[in-house]
């Protein structure tokens, strides 16, 4: 399981639970818990500012980002433009075999949207 850390978790939890297979398993006023609909998968939206997160911690990610495979690149990046949501990159094929677009979340972390394209050789 995954954490990220947000200054709005209303905005964090309508961003992954639109744009992927998430749904709430837990809200409370300091974090929320995600779970895929076939609970293989599970992200937390933790308060920043909570005391459980260091305070090394609480500043806005930088070096890091997460990768959501889906089945079809295209059509979140339809929902995002639907949504309003943060596009860096729209989709794009990569030299090594997926599609790929890439998001920032509310709070400004890099979301790499991955699909893989069918029939890709090396």
């Amino acid at each position: 399981m995954t954490n990220i850390c947000s200054d709005d978790l209303a905005s964090s939890k309508h961003f992954y639970t639109t744009l992927f297979d998430f749904s709430i398993s837990f809200e409370s006023d300091w974090f929320i818990h995600l779970i895929t609909l076939d609970n293989k998968y599970e992200l937390g939206i933790i308060d920043r500012n909570n005391e459980i997160v260091p305070k090394d911690s609480q500043t806005n990610p930088n070096g890091f980002y997460i990768t959501f495979v889906v089945e079809n690149t295209d059509t979140i990046y339809q929902i995002v433009q639907e949504s309003g949501f943060e596009c860096v990159s729209e989709p794009t094929d990569t030299f090594y075999g997926q599609r790929r677009l890439l998001l920032k979340d509310p709070d400004g972390t890099l979301v790499d949207v991955s699909s893989p394209i069918k029939n890709f050789k090396f």
